[in-house]
């Protein structure tokens, strides 16, 4: 079988494969796709044509293999963060721009964001989670003066409001977890 007609033969079943297995690994389809054409161009280099439900078998298993590779690579990656000056510090540079103001509209969309969840939470969490966010700073004794909850109810109720609102936001990411963080 020549190179082309594994090509043709073969796409729909890469094509498949690889788009089951993108999904769990924070990577493109279609990067996993390439990595595997170029592994089957090695192994056709290496060890000469084989049948076509041989390469199916072996391109099924070299799919599985590049998801593997990259979710390892995913989870050592360390992105660059910002630093003032443009200049290296502790091994993180930050390009030379204005003034932050890319970073002061992405805080605003996060806190917009925030507040959109913390208003959908359930029962008294919109309320509790309001006064705790509060830029007043209140105690927790003017928060339950406030909501008229006594005070020793206000951490249980905290931490099942966060642990509501947590889960809600993990449902909304649509990203892996682990990409671009070193574990």
């Amino acid at each position: 079988m020549t190179p082309s007609d594994l090509l043709l033969r073969l796409r729909p079943l890469l094509a498949a494969e690889a788009a089951a297995e993108a999904h769990g690994t924070a990577v493109e389809a279609a990067d996993l796709e390439q990595g595997v054409w170029l592994r089957l161009l090695e192994h056709r280099r290496e060890s000469g044509p084989m049948p076509e439900r041989a390469a199916a078998e072996w391109l099924r298993a070299a799919v599985r293999s590049e998801g593997r590779g990259a979710r390892l690579r995913a989870r050592r990656e360390v992105p660059y963060a910002p630093v003032d000056g443009g200049e290296l510090a502790a091994g993180r540079v930050r390009a030379v721009g204005p003034s932050g103001v890319e970073e002061r509209v992405l805080a605003a969309e996060e806190r917009r964001e925030l507040w959109s969840a913390v208003r959908r939470l359930p029962g008294r969490c919109p309320g509790l989670l309001a006064a705790m966010l509060s830029p007043r700073d209140p105690t927790y004794r003017e928060i339950a003066g406030a909501l008229g909850i006594s005070q020793g109810s206000l951490g249980p109720i905290r931490s099942r409001c966060l642990g509501c609102l947590r889960r809600m936001l993990t449902a909304e990411v649509a990203a892996p977890g682990l990409r671009g963080r070193e574990r």
